[in-house]
Formats: C-alpha cells, structure tokens, sequence
C-alpha cells in the first residue's frame, strides 16, 4: 500500500505543526519528525506530532548508528510508530534496535544513505529484520532534475526485486519524479521541500497523494466498551502487563495481599482518613456501589482500620475488595471469608470510629494518585492503579504486551535465550 510521508525538516515545532496540518487535510498519511526538528526540539516533538496527528504514522528520523535499543525506546515511548535508523550502522546496533521495536510496538525503517553497496545491504537488513527500507539520496547532493532521478532507477529496481520489504524512497521528489519512482518499485514516498516550501500546502500533497495512489482510510467509528468490559478486560490481565502497558508507572509500593490467589478490577472508592480512624472507612462500604474497591489512604500508621466486620459487611454489599495503605486485623478471618484485601501491615489493635476524614477525593495510596472512578487493579503481585480517562487506551496496549509475552514464551520454547531475543 502506497504511503506519502512529509518530512518535516524544520527547526520550529510550531511551523511543523502548521504544515503537517494541511499536508494531513491534503491526504498525507505519515509523518515524519525529521532529523533537525528532533535535533532542535528532543522527543518533544516526536510527541506534539503523536499527539496532534494521532490518525497518522509518525516516524521519528532519528539516524540513529550507535544504542540502537536506547534511541528507538525513546521515540517509541513519545509516540513514534517507526523509527529510522542508518543502514550504515554495525549489524549489532541494527538487531538491539530491531528488538527494541518488537518490546515496544514499533516499526524500524532502515536508511541507505551513506551505504556503498547499497543492494548487498538492503538484503542484510531484511535478514536482521528491519521493516522498511529507505533509498536515500542526501539533502546536500540532491539534484531535483529529471535526469538525476533516472540514474538511480535501476538500483531502486534491483533493491524493490531483491527483497519482500516495502521500498520508501527521498530524493527531492516532486509530480514530475514520483510517477517514476513509483514504477520503480517505490511504496513509500518521502517528500520534503515539495511539500513544506509549497504555496498551496493541502493542493500540492493532495496532488502528490493522488500519484502516488495514497488514499488514507476513514477511521471507523468504534463503539467504545463499556465500564463494566473494561473492568473485565482488566480482570483478565496480570498487573505486571498493565505495568508494562503504562510504562512502569501505576504500580502501589508496599501494599501485599492479606488473601492469597486473588485478581481483581474495579472502579475506586477513595477514603482518607488518619490515625487509626475507620469511621470513614465503614461509611464506605454503605456508599460505594457493587462492583466497587475501596481504596483507603490511611496514612500508613499501623493501627488497623478494617478486619472481620467489615469484611462481612463489604461482602454483603457487593464490594469486590479494598486496598488499604495502613493497616488492617483478622488476618486468619478475612483469608477464611476469602475476601481479597490488600494492605501495608497486619496489625492485632484497631483504631477508633471518630469519623473524621473525607470520601471519593483524590487520595495516594502506595505512592500513587488514585482519584474517585480510576480502576484498581490488584493480584498476588501486587497494586495497578489505572487513570479513568485512560482506561480504553491502557487496557489495549495491556492486552499487547501480553501477546508480546506469549510470543517470547514460544521463541525460548524452540531454543532462543532470552538474552538472544532481546539481543543483550
């Protein structure tokens, strides 16, 4: 499938943004955060494109020759979809960075420029598993002339015959140009100055789109789930997935299972209260809806604010658990009950039920932000909390990383190392 990808080669992130705009409104379906704009800007760029074009393939033109895992995490965590690495660079800078992809998501396009054999190469890559091959004729040797572009067509055949991968070429395409290149054996065209130095941005790209065949598909509008498919969505998922899909961030410190063999989900309940105090905390119970956990930050003290009685009162309520940074009683029969809490100590001596404190505010809890209606998520391992808003978005990549999972577990099944899989 044919793709034009604006090569946003600019130094201002707010010019970039302007063109990338009406190159998108032209039918542009990649865009490219070019070596300057990174060079000027860091990974900000990479996602304020991310973040303003989400519908579209961002690649992130990082060049990279040396730490290939490294560079490609960092883009591939700023919303990169496909990160550009040099052709020219060692086979062992090519195969971390082509198993950083794979951890994180992301695509590796492979840069020619530079390569002396350019055929030879583009074989080499596709063995060390590269996605994308780009033909590259440098910026400061460009001739945009026809007959230029001509010299190089039987080496951009030879490429496009000689390997299954798609072919993306730069080379000062313009209208005159890109018909050629495309019968060459060109997939993916990469088009700077035509289109960012044009008079009539969405004019000209949507010319260039209509040459090259570009036609962007219309999302399709997706019915979202609803809270209760997230919850079990969720539900079926280990925390340590979750984890992973929200980048190590979400996970509470400290707090362990008082009930063992245990995973739930649910929308959060918060309570804060202090020193003991679970008048706040059984109030909870009679408010919070079924389905609910009830997350309590209780300031850590060591001095127990829930045990047997309110569990039986939570489980005839419906409450599917409670997360508790403090403490908690009746160890032995909150396990017997097989009601899943989970808390920072087990303690013999509770507090008093004064009352004081406040429910559904936003509270911490482990070392975490939970807000009223975030979804807790919690297992043997331990305490995921999930932001509300970002719940769908989250659940998704969860379910990725352990597709991911899955297929590590088969490679060491037919003999890889895990060393050998991540290239360490």
């Amino acid at each position: 499938m044919p793709h034009l990808q604006v090569a946003l080669d600019l130094l201002s992130i707010e010019d970039a943004l302007t063109i990338a705009g009406e190159a998108v409104r032209g039918g542009a379906d990649w865009l490219e955060a070019g070596t300057p704009l990174i060079k000027n800007h860091g990974m900000r760029a990479v996602k304020q494109l991310k973040a303003s074009f989400p519908e579209c393939t961002v690649v992130a033109d990082m060049k990279t020759m040396d730490t290939g895992d490294l560079e490609v995490e960092m883009a591939a965590k700023n919303g990169a979809d496909v990160v550009v690495v040099l052709g020219a660079a060692s086979d062992f800078t090519v195969k971390r960075a082509v198993n950083s992809a794979r951890a994180h998501g992301v695509k590796i396009m492979a840069d020619l420029i530079g390569v002396e054999n350019r055929l030879q190469r583009a074989k080499e890559l596709e063995r060390l598993g590269v996605d994308y091959l780009l033909v590259h004729t440098p910026k400061d040797i460009q001739k945009v002339k026809l007959e230029r572009v001509s010299a190089s067509l039987e080496e951009l055949r030879s490429i496009s015959r000689s390997t299954r991968l798609p072919i993306a070429v730069a080379c000062g395409i313009n209208r005159e140009t890109l018909p050629i290149l495309k019968d060459a054996g060109a997939e993916i065209f990469v088009v700077g100055s035509a289109i960012t130095k044009a008079k009539d941005v969405v004019a000209t790209t949507r010319e260039l789109c209509s040459l090259a065949g570009v036609v962007r598909a219309e999302p399709e509008e997706q019915e979202r789930p609803s809270w209760e498919e997230i919850v079990r969505g969720f539900e079926a998922l280990p925390t340590p997935f979750i984890s992973d899909a929200m980048k190590r961030f979400g996970a509470m410190r400290g707090l362990k299972p008082v009930v063992g063999g245990r995973r739930i989900a649910g929308r959060a309940f918060t309570v804060r209260t202090l020193g003991g105090d679970w008048g706040k905390v059984v109030k909870a119970v009679d408010l919070a809806e079924k389905g609910d956990v009830i997350v309590v930050d209780a300031q850590g003290v060591e001095i127990a604010v829930w045990g047997e009685l309110a569990t039986l009162s939570a489980m005839r309520r419906g409450i599917k658990g409670v997360v508790i940074d403090g403490a908690v009683r009746d160890s032995d029969d909150i396990a017997r009950l097989g009601f899943p809490v989970w808390a920072r100590s087990v303690v013999p001596n509770a507090g008093e039920p004064h009352g004081h404190g406040e429910l559904q505010v936003s509270i911490a809890c482990g070392g975490q932000r939970v807000n009223p209606g975030d979804i807790i998520v919690a297992d043997d391992v331990g305490v995921v909390v999930v932001p509300k808003e970002l719940a769908h978005e989250v659940l998704a990549k969860a379910r990725e990383v352990a597709e991911k999972e899955r297929r590590y577990k088969e490679e060491i099944r037919s003999g890889k190392t895990l060393s050998e899989i991540f290239g360490l």
